[in-house]
């Protein structure tokens, strides 16, 4: 077996012009469908948690004056954060859902054509 030539196969086929399949096309729609979720499920994940946090810490006096009102202060933003984080699943699944409708005629039709060209 020549190592050498299959190495060169390799570094050949990384700079060779793709044809761009319909396999590729498929999943560049399935990522299309799905990306506007994903970046608010992320987004909003994060910032509500960092909400939840700095409400926990003003609650506790890790951060703030450790007066009544920052305490109250604290635990108002921590529910807010708690609400916040516990929206954010069903929010996606909608957002997801939206996504997949958009898309799903082009996706359905790409794959009949790949799954009839297979045969």
């Amino acid at each position: 077996m020549n190592t050498d030539k299959i190495f060169a196969e390799a570094i050949a086929n990384e700079y060779s012009r793709k044809n761009d399949s319909k396999v590729v096309a498929l999943r560049k729609l399935d990522r299309k469908a799905k990306s506007k979720a994903n970046i608010f499920a992320y987004s909003f994940g994060t910032a509500m948690s960092l909400v939840l946090g700095t409400g926990m810490c003003l609650s506790m006096g890790a951060i703030g004056s450790g007066t009544g009102f920052s305490v109250t202060a604290g635990v108002i933003i921590g529910i807010l954060g708690f609400v916040g984080v516990g929206v954010n699943y069903p929010i996606y699944k909608k957002l997801l859902e939206a996504g997949k409708s958009r898309y799903a005629f082009e996706i359905i039709q790409l794959a009949r054509e790949i799954s009839e060209g297979a045969e």
